[in-house]
């Protein structure tokens, strides 16, 4: 299981550098093999209707939760707890600590291009390496 976090799915969205690798991940993972939190959710609408583009989001649910039939983790009141902790041991920033929270009780490897998930033992995988595992 891989747990994509809101900067992969922001660059395929808004058509950044890294776009191609990120759509290249998206075709090759089975539906079953991805999730996101529902913190990237909440950012990502966050964002859009911070750019003026709602519609983007609309299609973003449309496309990943309601047809794509992604899995959302959502973490439970007792596992802030845990995201707590995990900012305190590994200094990282709320968002970091969710989603590190969300993908260790998922048991997913998170794919980012956030360097700052380089503090944690599991660590993080990009696009590219996921995808050069698979070759």
């Amino acid at each position: 299981m891989f747990l994509l976090d809101t900067n992969i799915w922001l660059e395929r969205m808004l058509g950044q550098e890294q776009s191609a690798a990120v759509g290249k991940l998206l075709d090759t993972l089975d539906v079953d093999e991805i999730c996101l939190s529902d913190f990237t959710v909440h950012s990502i609408g966050v964002i859009c209707s911070r750019l003026n583009q709602k519609d983007v989001f609309r299609s973003f649910v449309q496309d990943v939760l309601i047809e794509g039939d992604i899995l959302m983790v959502s973490l439970p009141p007792e596992a802030m707890l845990q995201v707590d902790e995990a900012m305190s041991t590994f200094g990282l920033d709320f968002d970091d600590a969710y989603q590190y929270i969300a993908a260790r009780r998922e048991q997913a490897t998170i794919v980012s291009f956030d360097k700052d998930f380089d503090k944690i033992s599991q660590g993080r995988q990009t696009p590219n390496q996921v995808l050069a595992q698979r070759k």
